[in-house]
């Protein structure tokens, strides 16, 4: 046993020691490569292999011959009756039938040849080891051959029970282990409630510290360490180095099941109401190490572990794929916020690729639609496979996660905002997630809209989808028309119309009325759409300034020096100074605004006579689409009012860009 001890590195527990094996247990079970070992027989092996036969060479002729598929066992009756029920039965009808030479077929044996060979050593004695990953093997070769302790005590069947419950279930890889070598007899090591054992003794350390199982015995309140800062076991260093445990520690040692056992894992884990974020995480770890589409965005070092941990098994065809795939969206809680927005992605993605089925697909659309919000532009960027469709990015798809997520705002009462007096909209919590997807979509809208291959109605609906209210701004939307507009030069001038009544000019900022203005892409009629729409902020900032110059001065009246020595404030002359500097400039703009207002009502007269001189007899260019709405400064310019104030005072100094604008267009319409 020296040697032994000279080779291993970890011993098991001490706390396993039952008081009926006592040090005798503990010299027989070791840990060989970290695995629990059992060492069982006294003699010399004495079995040799010539080809694919095996003798025993103990001097006496063998007496019964055992067949295991192609390999054939030379031995002798008399071991093999002593602890076999199945060759004692099988031996006595080949005697009662008068044959002469005992050939027994055993092929159908659990665990094959080796098994029956571990089997035919225990019956002769002969030394081997019992561990961790033969144990399932043995225990179901001995329930076939019937050694139980009716036939002999201390038969095969009560060592590897002992052995499985002792030692093996105790120990988090050691079931591992176990359940791994379950998977080539998985119907019969079922009946003998062996997968069972092994998945409840899993689940259960599953959710427990790691440090509390598989590890030298805690004392004083963790492990005690050598000062190389190994851990001590009866003060020998055993070379193991303490780990910190996280809730994920055991994600990586149970991807390594067979899809049917893990299945059987994650069921037990939620029966003992495990989080769902940790069984969420473990799906995560299993996908992404057996379908190798969910790594295609990952970095270089992380792609180089996938394919180190994948390379310990084989990957799964196409067809096992798509059918791991399904399984796993049949275990994936249907809850919003579980699962992560990348996980739902990736899974569809390679769903598509895959071609799932139909459910499979409208599930993950759905989960995405679910949590929608918490996505990402680059999520959304879903390539599109499609031999008939051309688009680069597969937009339809994209379109029903939005349906989904807007069928199920609109059971939450997310589509019925609040709206004030003013008719403008009340902050609301449940307004943050739309408004947020409408910012989501809108970016989208633009990063598809270069494609030259999307048609015009699907870029509208996707872009109509979004309600009214979710945008309380339409900046984004007018970005993404405009590069639509660009790589799509062959519009008619109907269809650009088309387009941009889905973009409401009432809500464009400053900067975004700037640009329109002088945007050659756009159709006149939203060009003078948004001018209107610009002197009616114009004259509402007028308004807001006058309001604030009025009370600066009401409140600087209060507080002037008095001759009856009431209190004096230094600075109010020049405040006073100051305001009577703004309420001129406020004359000059009303001025200002009063020429707009005259030249845009000239303009409109022009537009409308040249219309009615058409022979169609209809008017290209007639504001009567246009709704006479009073645009809110709150919501088109998001900035503080004296901030504002100062930008018009500015515009009214440089009088000339305002008209310059209205003169490029009124001669634009003439010459038309």
């Amino acid at each position: 046993m020296a040697e032994d001890w000279d080779r291993e590195s970890e011993i098991r527990e001490a706390q396993y020691i039952t008081p009926k094996c006592g040090i005798i247990y503990v010299l027989t079970i070791w840990m060989s490569s970290n695995m629990a070992c059992l060492k069982l027989g006294s003699r010399a092996d004495v079995f040799k292999k010539q080809g694919q036969d095996w003798y025993c060479t103990t001097g006496l002729p063998s007496d019964i011959t055992v067949t295991v598929g192609e390999q054939s066992f030379h031995l002798h009756k008399f071991p093999l009756l002593s602890k076999s029920g199945l060759l004692e039965q099988c031996i006595r009808e080949k005697i009662e039938n008068g044959e002469d030479s005992c050939v027994v077929d055993l092929s159908d044996i659990p665990g094959g040849a080796k098994a029956f060979e571990l089997a035919a050593k225990f019956c002769y004695g002969v030394k081997f080891e019992m561990t961790s990953s033969n144990v399932v093997h043995l225990r179901c070769a001995a329930d076939y051959l019937k050694m139980t302790e009716e036939i002999a005590e201390g038969n095969l069947i009560a060592q590897t029970e002992n052995f499985l419950t002792q030692t093996v279930l105790r120990s988090w890889k050691d079931s591992i282990k176990a359940l791994l070598a379950c998977d080539d007899i998985l119907d019969l090591a079922e009946k003998l409630q062996i997968v069972k054992r092994c998945i409840d003794s899993i689940a259960t350390k599953s959710c427990t510290d790691p440090d509390l199982f598989g590890w030298p015995v805690a004392q004083y309140g963790g492990p005690m360490q050598s000062p190389g800062g190994s851990v001590l076991w009866n003060g020998i260093s055993t070379g193991a180095r303490p780990r910190n445990s996280s809730p994920d520690w055991w994600y990586d040692d149970v991807s390594c099941l067979s899809l049917p056992l893990y299945k059987k894992l994650i069921s037990a884990m939620e029966y003992r109401g495990i989080n769902q974020d940790i069984i969420v995480g473990s799906l995560n770890h299993y996908a992404k190490r057996r379908l190798p589409g969910l790594n295609r965005r990952k970095s270089i070092s992380d792609v180089s572990s996938c394919l180190s941990m994948s390379s310990l098994t084989s990957i799964p065809s196409e067809e096992e794929q798509k059918y791991l795939l399904e399984e796993i969206d049949r275990l994936l809680p249907f809850q919003r916020g579980v699962t992560s927005c990348k996980l739902l992605f990736g899974l569809l993605r390679t769903a598509i690729i895959l071609k799932a089925s139909p459910s499979c697909v409208s599930n993950l659309e759905r989960r995405i639609g679910m949590q929608l919000d918490k996505a990402t532009l680059e999520d959304l960027l879903i390539p599109n496979i499609s031999e008939s469709v051309e688009t680069l990015y597969d937009v339809d798809c994209v379109h029903r996660i939005l349906d989904h997520f807007l069928a199920m705002d609109q059971e939450t009462g997310g589509a019925s905002p609040g709206l004030g007096e003013d008719a403008q909209m009340l902050a609301s919590p449940s307004l943050m997630p739309i408004t947020m997807v409408a910012k989501l979509i809108d970016g989208y809208l633009a990063e598809v809209a270069p494609d030259v291959n999307l048609k015009l109605p699907k870029f509208r609906s996707l872009a109509a989808a979004i309600p009214d209210y979710a945008r309380p701004i339409d900046d984004g939307l007018y970005r993404a028309i405009d590069i639509y507009l660009k790589a799509h030069p062959y519009l008619s001038e109907s269809d650009k119309e088309e387009l941009c009544r889905v973009m409401d000019c009432q809500k464009l900022s400053l900067e975004a009325c700037t640009h329109a203005a002088q945007n050659e892409r756009l159709p006149l009629r939203v060009i003078v759409q948004v001018l209107f729409f610009e002197q009616l902020q114009l004259r509402s900032s007028i308004a807001e300034c006058l309001m604030v110059s009025e009370n600066l001065e009401g409140g600087s009246r209060q507080l002037m020096p008095t001759t009856s020595g009431e209190q004096y404030r230094p600075g109010w002359p020049l405040a006073s100074r100051e305001n009577q500097a703004l309420r001129e400039g406020m004359d000059n703009m009303k001025q200002r605004v009063s020429d707009l207002e005259k030249e845009c009502s000239t303009m409109r007269d022009e537009i409308e006579r040249l219309g009615r001189s058409q022979s169609t007899g209809k008017s290209r260019f007639s504001l009567a689409g246009v709704k006479p709405q009073i645009c809110s400064t709150k919501e088109a310019i998001p900035t503080a009012t004296t901030a504002r104030s100062e930008e018009k005072l500015a515009a009214v100094k440089g009088d000339t860009t305002p008209r310059l604008k209205l003169s490029r267009h009124k001669k634009l319409s003439i010459e038309a």
